[in-house]
């Protein structure tokens, strides 16, 4: 298993998170089909660090509209995927 380090986001128009990215990694980008298959399956862990905050993983939700990708909820929104730079 493959711990990936988010940097950026891939948004559609709705500003919903299509893709995960790290500008350089072999992986980069990852749909958000192929995100949520990694995490469900066990096969990858994504999570977001940025400078001054802790780690926090991307987790899978279950919403009323399907699966969606979200960062563990803390105090700080410089984690949070929708504040990524697009990639």
């Amino acid at each position: 298993m493959a711990d990936r380090q988010v940097r950026q986001t891939g948004k559609d128009a709705d500003g919903d998170i299509i893709a995960l990215c790290n500008n350089g990694q072999s992986w980069s980008p990852r749909s958000k089909v192929g995100a949520i298959s990694d995490i469900d399956g066990g096969t990858h862990t994504y999570f977001v660090q940025s400078a001054g905050t802790t780690r926090t993983n991307v987790q899978v939700i279950n919403g009323a509209n399907g699966k969606y990708l979200r960062t563990t909820a803390d105090s700080s929104s410089s984690n949070n995927l929708d504040n990524l730079p697009d990639c």
